[in-house]
């Protein structure tokens, strides 16, 4: 017992240690699959691909979450509303609730579950077939030829996939807010303006987008790092979920904390 007392800070900085490694590797990562966008001929093919494959299997999924999702928020919201006498204003409340917070977050947490555990089971894949072992010998950063491709296709869908979040979401929240509980769509649209400016929009697509760069970065750090064996692949798509689930919830906090701070709120 007194041995494994003492034991305790020793495994304590290990753990910090290589967590803080594990951060910088993928650091560099994401960076080193930056350096090389310029050169377009070298991964436009494999970016046009990934982009219809993330496309494929997330639109569906994405829709299919935020028509329920914009429901449920219209009718938790429209019931106090309505007791407070103010049912009108639920419109307002849930399209910058899905503006705001709501589709960034979920697209991110589409394109890391379904599109980035493809990737990661890609390059885990490939890692242990030794594919990325054979294209350093022939010359071939691995990085550039793969990982640059699949950041940008990421980012790029992610983006998009907010705004059909977005629309999915109110559009539900429009049918059980107008239609179920009686609001006038007028009213149910007015509202928003009240709540919303262009700015808004313009910082959700931004971090729609970054949350795409850091799914696919984890997702291909993990994928390229994991251990040999199909139990190695899996224990790297589980790893490659969480942390870009806990990343991206980070990112957004700090984003929307400046955010408050350099744009006042429209009252």
């Amino acid at each position: 017992m007194a041995l494994s007392l003492t034991r305790a800070p020793d495994l304590a900085r290990r753990r910090v240690e290589r967590t803080l490694d594990e951060t910088g590797l993928l650091c560099v990562t994401l960076l080193e699959g930056l350096r090389r966008t310029w050169d377009l001929r070298q991964w436009w093919g494999e970016f046009i691909e990934q982009c219809w494959f993330l496309a494929r299997v997330t639109a569906v999924p994405v829709m299919l979450i935020a028509v329920p999702l914009g429901a449920t928020i219209s009718l938790q919201v429209g019931d106090i509303a309505r007791q407070l006498g103010a049912a009108s204003g639920t419109g307002a409340l849930l399209v910058a609730a899905m503006i705001q917070q709501v589709a960034p977050l979920a697209a991110a947490l589409l394109v890391s579950g379904v599109g980035g555990s493809a990737m990661t089971s890609d390059m885990g894949a490939r890692n242990i077939r030794d594919e990325l072992a054979a294209m350093e010998v022939m010359g071939i950063n691995p990085i550039h030829r793969l990982v640059t491709p699949r950041l940008w296709a990421a980012s790029t869908v992610s983006a998009l996939l907010c705004s059909v979040v977005i629309l999915a979401g109110v559009l539900g929240g429009f049918y059980f807010n107008v239609i179920q509980q009686g609001v006038s769509p007028g009213a149910f649209f007015d509202g928003a303006t009240t709540l919303l400016q262009f700015s808004d929009l313009v910082v959700t697509l931004f971090k729609a987008w970054v949350f795409g760069f850091v799914a696919a970065a984890v997702a291909c750090y993990m994928g390229m790092n994991c251990d040999y064996g199909p139990v190695g692949v899996g224990r790297a798509v589980n790893r490659a979920v969480v942390v870009t689930s806990i990343v991206v919830f980070a990112i957004n906090y700090v984003v929307e904390m400046v955010y408050q701070v350099l744009v006042p709120r429209k009252f």
